[in-house]
């Protein structure tokens, strides 16, 4: 295993989640902005990450200055941090959201990109598992921290901790040579014309691709249905006014779904390869709509936390199966970054949906009715990849791919 790549996904557990829940306890108990204002907030670094997504991909593609990308990118995410810690004016909140929005546009896939050009395609499979196993682990111990800082009394402590992650990923990052890494390979390989003379596939290759417009249609129902489920329950709990045991309690439920999270990436190590990737991605989008129900059947803060660790499952096989996936089905066009960019782009309009769908419903009617929206709408996800989606393991795969 690449040390320096598994010690930038240990910091980034914390600094490529956002600001997320945390921003949503925050805005709520201790600045009382309503359900609407918060969506509007939480969206609007999925929407500026939206807009931002598919260009990163294509210049991620195109530099080889990938080391000195990645430290400005998270750069401009430990400034938005500490830019909530001097200021709760509106622009400022807005401006840290945007910030964020646009350098998680590339972090994600940065890292990929980085660790494919360091291991090859060979160890991509076992080297991504163990990314994300320490990504996962590093999530457990900032969210630990994070809970002990809001229990002392340093509410806005976990913004403080997201900079200091930061510069842990900056000198890890550092750490690998910029001849380390084969940029060829970073960006899926190349095609070959048809005088066999190497040459990047164009996008359009990408856009004509049925597998990837089915896969693309499928995560963009995945995250509808997820990614507003944490701020939701983290509100609920919270909406009593106590900041403290709202922080602490999103705390618990990022810990618990964490360590789930490190068994399911280990598990996709060992398993991606020899069952396929669709039984694993089916079982991720099974796992939504329990949850979703689950939520509206108790208020007990321990049960809550015991059902958000089931978001491990779902989160913890989307975050390998995802880059295993795009890899796949991008092999030999040059363009797996642009690729990644614009499939998450498409993560990015998912979950800018469940934000502002889920808290208009909570504004106008209750928490119960937008978990029953957020289950509806996994449960036409699951439907879509298990009925239109073929398996994109290569030894698994027909004769003929589809395209």
């Amino acid at each position: 295993m690449n040390r320096p790549l598994l010690g930038i996904n240990f910091f980034a557990g914390d600094v490529t989640a956002g600001f997320g829940p945390y921003l949503a306890i925050y805005l709520l108990a201790q600045l009382h902005w309503s359900p609407q204002s918060i969506g509007f907030a939480l969206a609007l670094g999925s929407i500026v990450t939206v807009l931002a997504q598919t260009p990163a991909g294509a210049l991620i593609d195109w530099t080889s200055a990938k080391r000195l990308l990645m430290v400005a990118c998270v750069s401009a995410v430990g400034l938005a941090a500490l830019m909530l810690v001097f200021s709760d004016a509106k622009y400022a909140i807005y401006s840290a959201q945007a910030t964020m929005g646009v350098a998680l546009a590339f972090l994600g896939p940065l890292i990929a990109a980085i660790t494919l050009g360091v291991v090859g395609r060979r160890a991509f499979t076992r080297q991504t598992s163990a990314n994300q196993a320490w990504n996962h682990a590093g999530n457990v111990v900032a969210a630990a921290i994070a809970a002990g800082l809001a229990l002392a009394g340093y509410v806005d402590g976990v913004f403080v901790l997201i900079s200091v992650m930061c510069i842990g990923m900056i000198f890890c990052t550092l750490m690998i040579k910029p001849s380390d890494i084969d940029h060829e390979a970073a960006r899926g390989g190349v095609a070959e014309d048809d005088l066999g003379e190497e040459r990047p596939s164009g996008f359009a290759t990408i856009l004509g691709n049925r597998t990837l417009i089915v896969f693309g249609a499928s995560i963009v129902l995945f995250h509808c249905a997820n990614a507003s489920m944490l701020p939701l329950v983290s509100q609920k709990v919270a909406s009593g006014g106590d900041t403290k045991s709202g922080i602490a309690f999103t705390s618990a439920c990022i810990i618990s779904a964490q360590f789930i999270m490190i068994g399911m990436a280990i598990l996709c190590g060992k398993t991606a390869d020899s069952w396929g990737r669709k039984p694993l991605f089916l079982m991720a989008f099974a796992i939504l709509p329990v949850r979703a129900i689950l939520y509206t059947m108790t208020d007990n803060s321990v049960a809550l936390v015991a059902i958000q660790s089931l978001d491990g499952v779902a989160n913890g096989i989307f975050a390998v199966l995802f880059i295993l996936i795009v890899s796949d089905v991008t092999k030999g066009t040059g363009r797996f970054n642009i690729a990644q960019g614009a499939l998450a782009t498409l993560v990015g309009i998912g979950a800018s949906a469940s934000n502002l769908i889920a808290e208009e419903i909570v504004q106008f009617a209750s928490y119960d009715l937008a978990f029953y929206f957020l289950a509806g709408v996994s449960i036409l996800g699951a439907i879509i990849f298990a009925t239109l989606m073929p398996e994109t393991a290569a030894h698994k795969q027909p004769a003929a791919e589809s395209s």
